[in-house]
Parts: structure tokens; C-alpha cells; sequence
């Protein structure tokens, strides 16, 4: 994964918009707790000790980060900060160069860099001589340093040494048993340290802290002993290797349904040919009642003993057009007629029918199903043959009832908007830069919903997607600094504080609930 390409492909799986864990990220601060102290350590050392000074620390241990921190919080009026990278074999003229260069003298000698030292000295001003990678310079260059620190009568500069430990043998021959220096060794970060530290790298490239597993950030954390340089590697090495993995599964997956472009031609007609038949058997039993005609001699049809049937809780009557009787269904055995909508509060139904009717879709003015599974006895014809009666004008197509209301069967009520949706606009008025508190992440809405129901409206949630499956995350309050959301922490409840909530930005938020929709 070290060519551009692949670089862009780890991009875009993980929907980064930067590699966040590039070693120099334009505008990325991390400084924990922990650091601050040893930055004040430095100030009082710098102010009231006469010897070199080392920052000691393995490789990706933060000390280029401590320096820039101990540039930035002194006054620029009264310190003047040199900054030196020492170089893999470098004389003694390059490092004294550069102090001079620095200085803004012409003299790189020992001599004229601390004359120049004690006339800023006498105008106010201390001088910083601040080296990167001390580790790297040669035994000449130590020595000056020692001797540039100890300083003469006419000025004394405070010189920093960050370095790696294997610095410390060398200078230990060069003091000679003398107390010509003092060393500050950097301690690893601890474990809630390296997640709030990954949280901030993955915050500015666009995605939080759930783009890594619980099993990942233990991993992490293991392997990099706390050191914020190992972090980065070992958390872009977990990554790689969980998008490697994704994509073998993909391959395997896609490999076991691989077949010739005929045969899935062939699988695709055969796929279209069953669904055909389907569609077609699902439909011809609702459709058969339109295709079949019954023919019912009026006569037959007034019989007053089909009236008595009817008065007794028999079939329902119903009335055709052209018909001055009513005429029963002529349904055989416990067939029952299927009144269909909108027509159904016509037929006077039962509360058990409405439940049914509602299932049933309107089909113009069929009302009664045809449908006659076993065949009823007819009866036996007249003796005599009487005359076919005068047929009646056909009758004007009726027009078509409006549809009555239904009182006893409601519409189903319209499923009601989950509040994720409402809860999105909150984050969505929220500015970007703000800061809240993740407190809950869960699979089931409903325990973000009692949640947040429980605590007051403090705490809102909001959808996002995990793994491709929705997770409902629940934050509290809206605040302007990173630093004000974890002050806020100790004012939860125990029970909310024992989930260890972590501030994260609104941006992310709102990264996260656009993926969502």
C-alpha cells in the first residue's frame, strides 16, 4: 500500500478526506495533559538553570511536537528562538552556521555567537537555541553545545537538545563527571490518551472514532506502547489490513457465483419465464370471477322463501341492476360472498368482514364473487313451457357509487416519522466547529429514544451507519471548545460517566447522518 494509487484506494474505502495519520497533517494539534507539565518544567529550567537541557525520548515520541509547543508560548519579545535541525554527518561550521544565521551575524565562531548572545542580553533579550534530532550530531557538535550552554562572561544562551536516548553515553564522556546538563525523559501516552489522539487525527480527515472496532484500538494500543508515532503506523497498518481482508472476501464471494456470460443469459430467461408464471397463477383466482357469467332466471330469482333466508341471517342480498329482487349468492357449501371496496358499508358487513374487506382491492362494480367450486342440483324444469318475457330495455350504465366512508375500519394510521429525522435537524442547525458528547451508541432505536426521554433535552441522537446496519448514537449538549465538552463530563450522571463519553465535533456529525439518508 505505498503507491499513490493505493493510497487513494485506502481514501476512498474508509471516505477519508486526507491520510490522517501522516506525520505532518497541516493544522493538526494534539498536546495531552500529560505534556503540559513538562512544558512548564521547561520554562522554570530555562529561567533559573545554567545547564544544557534534553528532551529524551524514542523515535515518534511527540518531541518535535513539545518543541514547537515551547516556541509558541514564549514571548517573542523577550525570548529570540533559533531553531537548528542537525543533519545525518554534520560539521561543525553547518550547526554553528545556522545559530548565526539565526542570530543574524557573520561570525559562526564560538566567540562572536556569544558576544552577539550578550548584546541581545543587554537589550532584553534571552536567547533559545532550540536542536531537532541532537541524536544525529557528531562529537564536535555536542561539545560546542555543552560549551555554547555553559556560556562566558558575555552571554549564556539556553540550549535544548531533543533527541533519542542513545544521545546520553555521548554526552556523559563529554561532561566528564561534571553536572554540565539535565535530561527530561517523555513518558507514552496512556490508553484513553491514544483515543482521544486518534479521535482528533480521524475527526480532520472526516469520520470519528467508530471507524476503528474495540478489538482494533486494544490492538493499537498494544503494539504502539502509547507512543503517538507508533500509533500512526500501527492504526494505518489495522486498516489496510481490515480493507485487504473486505476485498478477499469480496473476490471469494463474487467467484463462487461466477459463471459463463451464456449460461447466466440462460439462468436470466429461465429467472423471468418462473416469475411470468407466477405473476400469472397469483392472479387468474382473483380474475376468474370477471370471466365467469352466471345467468339466474328472474323468476327463480323472487322467490319469497330466498327473502325469508335472508330475513334470518342468511347470504346477504344484493341488488343488480335490472332486478326488482333481491337475489341471493349462488355459492355452494360454506363459500361466503367477498364484498370488496369502496361498496362494502352498502352491504351492511359485520365488524369480522371489515377487517377482511379492507385486504381486498376494488375491482369496478363486481360485488359478488362467481365462483361456484361444487355444482349445485338445478331445478327440475316446468312442464309446461311458458312464453320468454318481453326482455326489458337495457338499463343506462349506473353511474358509479361514490365511495362511503368507512367508520368501522380506519385506514391503517401512516407509520409515524422515527425522530431520528427531527433529531438530525438539531445537529443540523449546530455549527460545524462546535463540540458535543458522545454518550451511547446502540443497535435499537428504542433504547436511544428512552435515553434520551430519561435525561431531558439535553441529549439528542441521531442515525448512522456501522458496518452497513444502522446504529443510533446519542449526544449531550452543544459546546464551542473541545475543552469545554470535557469539562462538561464530570457534571454527567455516574451512570453516563462509566460509559466514559468522549467529545467530537459537529462536523462529523453531520458527515456521518449525510451517509445515512
Amino acid at each position: 500500500m505505498t503507491s499513490l494509487h493505493a493510497d487513494e484506494g485506502f481514501l476512498d474505502h474508509y471516505h477519508f478526506s486526507h491520510d490522517p495519520f501522516a506525520a505532518r497533517v497541516p493544522g493538526f494539534k494534539f498536546f495531552p495533559a500529560q505534556r503540559k507539565p513538562v512544558l512548564g518544567q521547561l520554562h522554570h529550567l530555562a529561567r533559573y538553570s545554567q545547564l544544557l537541557l534534553v528532551v529524551s525520548g524514542p523515535e515518534g515520541s511527540g518531541k518535535t511536537l513539545l518543541r514547537q509547543a515551547l516556541v509558541a508560548s514564549t514571548n517573542k519579545q523577550s525570548v529570540l528562538s533559533v531553531v537548528v535541525s542537525a543533519q545525518d554527518k554534520a560539521e561543525k561550521a553547518s550547526v554553528m552556521q545556522q545559530v548565526a544565521q539565526g542570530l543574524q551575524i557573520q561570525q559562526s565562531d564560538l566567540d562572536g555567537i556569544l558576544a552577539q548572545v550578550g548584546q541581545l542580553g543587554v537589550a532584553g533579550q534571552e536567547v533559545y537555541i532550540l536542536v531537532d534530532d541532537a541524536q544525529r550530531l557528531g562529537e564536535a557538535d555536542l561539545a560546542s553545545l555543552l560549551t555554547m550552554a555553559a556560556g562566558n562572561s558575555d552571554g549564556r544562551p539556553h540550549v535544548f537538545l531533543f533527541a533519542e536516548a542513545d544521545v546520553m553515553p555521548r554526552l556523559e564522556r563529554l561532561a566528564d563527571g561534571e553536572e554540565c546538563y539535565h535530561v527530561i525523559e517523555l513518558q507514552p501516552y496512556e490508553e484513553e490518551e491514544v483515543h482521544e489522539y486518534l479521535t482528533q487525527r480521524v475527526e480532520g480527515a472526516g469520520r470519528d472514532l467508530d471507524v476503528f472496532t474495540e478489538a482494533q484500538l486494544a490492538t493499537i494500543y498494544e503494539q504502539s506502547q502509547g507512543w503517538p508515532g507508533l500509533v500512526n503506523q500501527v492504526a494505518k497498518d489495522v486498516l489496510i489490513e481490515a480493507q485487504l481482508a473486505h476485498k478477499k472476501a469480496a473476490k471469494v464471494s463474487s467467484a463462487g457465483f461466477k459463471l459463463p456470460k451464456k449460461h447466466m443469459l440462460a439462468l436470466g430467461v429461465v429467472a423471468v419465464g418462473v416469475l411470468a408464471a407466477w405473476m400469472l397463477q397469483d392472479r387468474s383466482p382473483a380474475e376468474a370471477p370477471v370471466a365467469t357469467e352466471v345467468e339466474i332466471p328472474l323468476g327463480q330469482a323472487a322467490k319469497p322463501e330466498v327473502a325469508q333466508g335472508d330475513a334470518a341471517g342468511g347470504a346477504p342480498a344484493i341488488e343488480f341492476a335490472g332486478s326488482g329482487q333481491a337475489m341471493p349468492s349462488p355459492l355452494a357449501g360454506d363459500a361466503q360472498p367477498v364484498i370488496r371496496e369502496p361498496l362494502a358499508s352498502a352491504a351492511g358487513s359485520s365488524d369480522a368482514e371489515d377487517g377482511d374487506m379492507a385486504k381486498e382491492e376494488p375491482q369496478g362494480n363486481l360485488l359478488v364473487d362467481t365462483r361456484v367450486p361444487t355444482p349445485v342440483e338445478a331445478p327440475a324444469p316446468a312442464p309446461t313451457p311458458t312464453p320468454a318475457p318481453t326482455p326489458a330495455p337495457a338499463p343506462a350504465k349506473p353511474a358509479a357509487p361514490a365511495p362511503a366512508p368507512v367508520a368501522k375500519t380506519p385506514a391503517a394510521p401512516a407509520a409515524a416519522p422515527a425522530a431520528a429525522p427531527a433529531a438530525s435537524g438539531w445537529y443540523a442547525a449546530q455549527s460545524g466547529a462546535r463540540y458535543t458528547l458522545q454518550v451511547l451508541g446502540t443497535s435499537v432505536e428504542s433504547n436511544a429514544q428512552a435515553m434520551v426521554n430519561q435525561y431531558g433535552s439535553e441529549y439528542h441522537y441521531f442515525k448512522k451507519l456501522h458496518d452497513g446496519k444502522p446504529l443510533y448514537v446519542v449526544t449531550y449538549g452543544s459546546f464551542a471548545t473541545h475543552e469545554a465538552a470535557k469539562a462538561a463530563l464530570s457534571g454527567l450522571p455516574a451512570k453516563i460517566q462509566a460509559g466514559k463519553p468522549w467529545p467530537r465535533t459537529m462536523a462529523s456529525i453531520k458527515f456521518e447522518i449525510s451517509k445515512a439518508r
